[in-house]
């Protein structure tokens, strides 16, 4: 047998996708249209000030890109084979534990550090510009490698020992979080209790992807050593072998289905009762969601989905509180309002995308869908049901968000503004905060149930809806401000701030509007033919992103 063929057939397979070309293709043009308007904006710049804020942006915006791509791209590559029951064929066959988790990590990391190396030449043109040398950029770009590799290891070892989606997710972003973040934390702690000098703590922080990040830029920061640097590579590289090695371990030993244990069984019933109620609650709760639509019990049943949220909610305002006692009146700032609504809105945005695609994709992969269909349920009731559950979720603390957004507002007014900031400020947070924001959650709940029931597994549906919806705008927008500093160069007049903010929110409101029609006409005219689909045929880029025909066309009729 041939040495790694599964790395060898997703190679091959891979050459042959459109996207593996488009993909890197659609970044780069991206960041060189970032890194273009950053010039023009900043004409009157020395050069090399204008380098040096083109290299922080792009190398921090790859470097949380790094960071978190392993959850999206891993924590879901072994475990989906669990749940379909094909994980144990391929270990009937030759292949060992390391032929499966390196196939899967070619396969699922071609595309994401194609996307990266796109990014990397943009970081090296800022060498010709003056202020950055060769050395801080080859360190930044080994970092942002390095931690791609990490998250990546983390990610397959985390799928390997789960077999749910979210429990997937959920055990990558914490071992990412506990060496990012914990472990540092708890460096710091002990320095401050025993008074220990940095030099004999600093070991702590070589866990932490973000201090080699920040060792790599070669700040005037004593605590910013090569040493650091050196170490931190090493410890991070490491972990990410470490984690890819069990994760070859794990695999061969994690698929079979094992009985469970009397001790097993009580915590399952105990975690059960905890997220759906007891008995008597579930069959009162299981009553009055029938009662109002069936395919919203189904939607609603786990009842702490919306303790979540709120949840959330709670340690947002925790944190709020607690940074307004420690700094007093220099924290109800403009700039700690924006930051918290920007958060806030995020937050939601992809979450209500991911909550909205996922139940839909779940029951057709599942089947449950086409046993719905045989039933008098229409699919007006099922989008009804849908819509109840969502609501149940997230209408509570979205009406919080809106109310406190009003408050930020209201308190950002009422420091020193003339007549004119007063406006902008006024049209920002009325317009882009909170419009946009119910226009951006109605849009993703038409395009989210459509690309749920179309798409070949929820997180192919979560990127499709946040791609037209969240990020579309963004990328509209940016070509727009490019187009307007290249036309300032000709001697064109400059555009307000206002005409930015106009257009900018109105582009986003127009595309809401044209994909929320789009997805509500596909979801009424073709939802019971798409949800009996078996077999299918990717569609390409361009119609995935402007939905142009109708996702997975099935493969025999179009052959014929």
């Amino acid at each position: 047998m041939r040495f790694l063929p599964v790395v060898e057939r997703e190679l091959r397979s891979s050459s042959r996708r459109f996207g593996t070309y488009w993909v890197r293709t659609i970044v780069a043009a991206v960041v060189v249209a970032i890194s273009g308007f950053m010039v023009m904006a900043m004409r009157d710049e020395q050069p090399k000030d204008v380098a040096e804020m083109i290299f922080w942006g792009i190398s921090i915006g790859a470097m949380i890109y790094c960071l978190l791509v392993g959850i999206h791209s891993m924590a879901d590559c072994i475990s989906e084979e669990k749940r379909e029951g094909t994980l144990g064929l391929l270990f009937l066959t030759d292949l060992k534990g390391y032929d499966v988790v390196l196939g899967k990590l070619v396969a699922n990391s071609l595309n994401s550090f194609y996307g990266l190396a796109s990014v990397l030449p943009v970081l090296a043109v800022t060498l010709m510009m003056g202020g950055i040398t060769g050395l801080r950029v080859a360190r930044v770009c080994a970092v942002l490698l390095n931690t791609m590799f990490f998250s990546m290891c983390v990610g397959i070892f985390a799928s390997a020992c789960s077999r749910l989606l979210r429990r997937a997710n959920a055990f990558a972003f914490a071992i990412i979080l506990f060496f990012t973040g914990v472990i540092p934390g708890l460096g710091a702690w002990a320095a401050w209790k025993l008074e220990l000098r940095f030099t004999e703590w600093e070991f702590f922080l070589w866990t932490s992807p973000v201090y080699s990040y920040m060792s790599a830029q070669q700040l005037p920061v004593p605590l910013l050593s090569p040493v650091g640097f050196a170490g931190a590579l090493a410890v991070i590289h490491s972990l990410g072998w470490f984690f890819l090695l069990l994760a070859c371990f794990v695999a061969p030993r994690s698929w079979q289905d094992k009985p469970a244990g009397v001790r097993r069984l009580r915590w399952r019933d105990r975690l059960k009762n905890w997220s759906y109620g007891a008995a008597a609650s579930r069959a009162a709760f299981r009553r009055r969601l029938l009662d109002a639509n069936a395919f919203f019990w189904l939607a609603a049943r786990e009842r702490l989905k919306p303790a979540w949220v709120w949840t959330f909610l709670g340690v947002v305002a925790c944190s709020w509180i607690w940074g307004w006692v420690k700094f007093g009146h220099d924290w109800l700032s403009e700039g700690i309002y924006i930051t918290t609504a920007l958060v806030l809105n995020a937050v939601f945005k992809n979450w209500f995308a991911a909550a909205a695609t996922r139940q839909l994709s779940d029951d057709r992969k599942m089947g449950s869908l086409e046993l719905l269909l045989s039933t008098p349920l229409t699919v007006r009731e099922i989008l009804r049901g849908q819509a109840l559950a969502l609501r149940r979720q997230f209408l509570g603390p979205v009406l919080i968000v809106l109310l406190a957004e009003i408050v930020m507002m209201v308190a950002g007014m009422r420091h020193a503004m003339d007549g004119a900031d007063r406006t902008v400020w006024l049209n920002l947070w009325v317009w882009y905060f909170m419009v946009l924001l119910v226009a951006d959650l109605i849009a993703l709940y038409w395009v989210g149930m459509w690309m749920g029931l179309a798409s070949k597994n929820p997180k192919r549906a979560y990127s499709d809806t946040a791609g037209r919806v969240l990020a579309m705008p963004w990328i509209v927008f940016s070509g727009f401000m490019l187009l307007t500093a290249l036309l300032s160069l000709r001697g064109r007049t400059d555009l307000s701030w206002k005409f930015f903010l106009g257009f900018g929110i109105g582009e986003a409101l127009a595309l809401d509007l044209i994909f929320a029609l789009w997805a509500r006409h596909q979801l009424l005219t073709q939802f019971r033919e798409v949800a009996t689909r078996r077999f299918q045929t990717g569609a390409s880029f361009w119609r995935r992103v402007f939905g142009l025909g109708v996702p997975g066309e099935n493969v025999s009729t179009a052959k014929e």
